[in-house]
């Protein structure tokens, strides 16, 4: 349970709040590289941690994002022609290249031009996703680093989809070891990435015991189910600071993975990334990706909408309920998330749940993130999980002798991290 101080402090993410202030320390997701085709493609709107803005791409490829107001009338620069090096605001054609800069002001000299200047965020490109930072210019990190953004585009799948609640609410569900013998105890017979293997087999136990360990760049959480004699199976979820997961895998299938990203303190972009460390992904999982059954939900077509939403209960199935092919009544995984973190409300009232030791992850991961907030407003220390070599760390899933210690049995995921050319470690 948080007090609604605590509560307020790690939601807030806009500008000035001390959560928006240690999230703008990092490098954010901020659109995939197909929403910028080309050179003087349309411009996209944008919106990240309370901030409006405006995403193109120049003549020459560079990209801009941008305050999305004009400086003159601030009219909305989504309405600019994107031409020649620049983005133009189409009511007196005032014009800005990709860093804000104005080079144009038609009706006035060329030194009136130049002391002109708008909010820009500079970007990076990375594994198809357009990253950018949005703090103090004079910290401003490496490029991130995470190994499946870097893996060949054929060893990858990343897309994103919009949820309706604070980024918190879907983070706390992400990295919560215990639900899924509930809520997703159907894919275990369903889902194309689960079935038949030994992890569906042993999540069967709907009552695993939850560890935690503290790591460089954020937290282990470890959920512990019985498996066969003498034998403990252990799913280790990473999570690195301020957003990111990483899911445990299933035998040799693709790695995946999560970041969610604020998009207001009401709303969310739920990124989710796959990936093979040592080889292509095949057609089955392909397939599996384009499934609404797993973990990436049907989109809108046009839109990172999901077509199952508030406004059709989330095509609540009640017979699929009671025959337990979807233990809430909602099909697919993601969906299945999504619509019990909405259920909430967009910002849930943390004073007053009741905790259990099943939360032991969502519990030390506040924590991790009230400490970070407050030693950066009040002493400015640098927040984990800066520097893109801590970005290099996997998920795992094994299986134990069931009377060794967490800290021992998580060793060996501790010390292979993310090596290329290295298979993962999971059954």
């Amino acid at each position: 349970m948080l007090t609604q101080e605590q509560n307020e402090l790690l939601v807030r993410t806009g500008p000035g709040t001390q959560m928006g202030n240690l999230f703008r320390r990092y490098w954010i997701p901020a659109l995939l590289s197909e929403e910028l085709p080309g050179p003087d493609c349309d411009p996209v709107q944008v919106k990240l941690l309370s901030e409006a803005l405006i995403a193109f791409r120049d003549t020459d490829g560079r990209i801009g994002l941008l305050g999305e107001l004009c400086a003159h009338r601030q009219v909305s620069l989504w309405f600019g022609r994107n031409e020649e090096g620049g983005l133009r605001c189409p009511y007196h054609g005032w014009k800005y290249d990709a860093t804000g800069r104005c080079v144009e002001v038609p009706s006035e000299s060329a030194e009136f031009a130049a002391s002109v200047k708008i909010t820009s965020y500079p970007c990076v490109e990375r594994g198809g996703v357009i990253w950018t930072y949005m703090g103090p210019p004079e910290h401003q990190p490496p490029a991130p680093d995470f190994e499946w953004s870097a893996v060949p585009a054929t060893q990858r799948y990343v897309n994103k989809r919009w949820q309706e609640n604070n980024y918190m609410q879907a983070m706390e569900g992400g990295i919560d070891g215990a639900h899924v013998s509930w809520l997703h105890s159907g894919a275990l017979n369903n889902e194309p990435m689960r079935i038949g293997s030994k992890g569906a087999q042993y999540q069967r136990d709907n009552k695993p015991k939850i560890e935690v360990m503290d790591t460089p760049t954020g937290i282990l959480i470890g959920a512990r189910r019985n498996a066969d004699e003498g034998q403990a199976y252990w799913r280790v979820t990473q999570w690195i600071m301020p957003f990111h997961q990483m899911i445990p895998p299933y035998g040799d299938h693709a790695l995946h993975g999560h970041a969610w990203v604020p998009i207001d303190d009401e709303n969310c972009w739920a990124w989710t990334f796959t990936h093979h460390p040592t080889r292509d992904l095949n057609a089955e999982e392909h397939a599996a990706m384009q499934n609404p059954e797993g973990i990436y939900a049907q989109l809108i077509p046009g839109t990172y909408r999901t077509v199952a939403n508030k406004s059709n209960n989330y095509l609540m199935d009640r017979a699929a309920q009671r025959a337990k092919r979807h233990y809430s009544g909602v099909p697919g995984i993601a969906m299945q998330d999504a619509s019990l973190q909405e259920s909430s409300g967009p910002i849930v009232d943390r004073s007053k749940e009741y905790l259990s030791s099943t939360d032991m992850g969502i519990v030390k991961a506040r924590n991790r993130l009230l400490r970070a907030a407050r030693a950066l407003a009040e002493q400015g220390t640098t927040p984990p999980a800066i520097d893109p070599a801590s970005h290099r760390v996997r998920s795992a899933s094994f299986v134990k002798p069931a009377n060794q210690l967490f800290a021992e049995a998580v060793q060996e995921v501790i010390e292979a991290g993310a090596r290329p050319g290295m298979a993962h470690l999971s059954i």
